[in-house]
């Protein structure tokens, strides 16, 4: 991991990693600058863009449009984890605020998400209310995914009886998100963290190339003694998925974005769970394939349902052997 700066100079660095979405950078900017302008801080703020081997004119844009962002380039796409933590030795502030190039923010948000900070001084990452375009909910506050609860969420278990068995789901829905409240883990589309978090854990583990870095991150960020915060007080719009939308060897199918999920999710287990809970993940899902190709099958969904649930399964095996029993990255 890149070594964070050893200088203080500002009280807020902004770090955007783009990958092929040139489109939503004009947007995405406009939204930061407006929430940026309700903050006294607005001039002195550091605004890094790390461009990850973009294929359409993100660099090029980004140069001739916004001068006053900060570019950093890397010649091939590193993953999004790897991306931030490039941007490391130009965080020279009291804070760092990672967005998504497909997340807009409100003009409160900013301001809003540093007012916490300071009235919650262990409070390590913060997280907000983000919701899609027409203002659906999206998961915002989030939990730590477990064995158990990833087979309950993929087969409907929490729908049988003795659902608690299972333990807290990842995305608990049934409450109106109205109110603060402490959580495992928040998304990295906006994700406030504190320089002294990462004094102390570090960024992202590179060792995720896409999926789990925040997961990662957030535990042990947790471990260090700091709480992970979720805040109602500001909305951020969240398109999602743009990044590998736009390239077309990973999206032409969803077959390799399904090879990153699954491989992550190994990496993960195998770190936090060891190799017991890594073997206990791949038993439950190989009962979960087996139980939602028998749901396709007697729904008549077809072969191919049928198929698609088995190759998934099979898939996570031969990832387990390239990554050495989730020992190491494949990319």
């Amino acid at each position: 991991m890149m070594p964070l700066c050893d200088t203080v100079r500002r009280r807020l660095s902004v770090l955007l990693v783009s990958y092929n979405t040139c489109h939503l950078l004009d947007e995405c900017l406009a939204k930061l600058h407006q929430a940026l302008a309700q903050t006294p801080d607005a001039a002195d703020t550091r605004i890094i863009a790390v461009d990850n081997a973009s294929r359409d004119d993100s660099v090029a844009h980004l140069r001739a449009h916004h001068p006053e962002v900060l570019l950093l380039t890397s010649p091939r796409n590193v993953g999004f984890g790897r991306a931030n933590n490039l941007a490391l030795p130009q965080v020279d502030s009291e804070f760092l605020l990672l967005i998504n190039t497909d997340a807009f923010l409100a003009p409160e948000s900013i301001r809003v998400a540093l007012d916490h900070m300071a009235a919650h001084p262990r409070c390590g990452v913060l997280g907000v209310r983000l919701v899609g375009r027409d203002g659906t909910l999206q998961p915002s506050c989030r939990y730590f995914p477990t064995p158990a609860n990833q087979f309950a969420e993929r087969t409907g278990a929490y729908r049988w009886p003795l659902a608690h068995l299972w333990g807290r789901p990842v995305d608990d829905m049934a409450w109106d998100h109205a109110s603060e409240r402490r959580c495992d883990w928040v998304p990295g589309c906006f994700y406030l963290v504190r320089r002294e978090v990462l004094q102390q854990v570090g960024l992202f583990d590179p060792r995720f190339f896409l999926y789990f870095e925040e997961v990662d991150h957030c535990r042990r960020v947790q471990a260090a003694g700091w709480t992970i915060d979720y805040s109602p007080r500001t909305s951020v719009v969240h398109i999602g998925g743009e990044s590998a939308r736009s390239d077309g060897p990973i999206s032409s199918t969803s077959r390799q974005v399904e090879a990153l999920q699954i491989e992550s999710a190994l990496l993960y287990f195998r770190k936090h769970h060891g190799l017991g809970g890594l073997v206990l993940h791949l038993g439950l899902d190989g009962a979960a394939a087996g139980l939602l190709a028998l749901k396709a099958a007697l729904r008549g969904r077809g072969w191919a349902a049928i198929q698609h649930t088995l190759r998934l399964h099979a898939l996570a095996w031969r990832l387990l052997w390239r990554t050495k029993l989730g020992t190491q990255p494949t990319l």
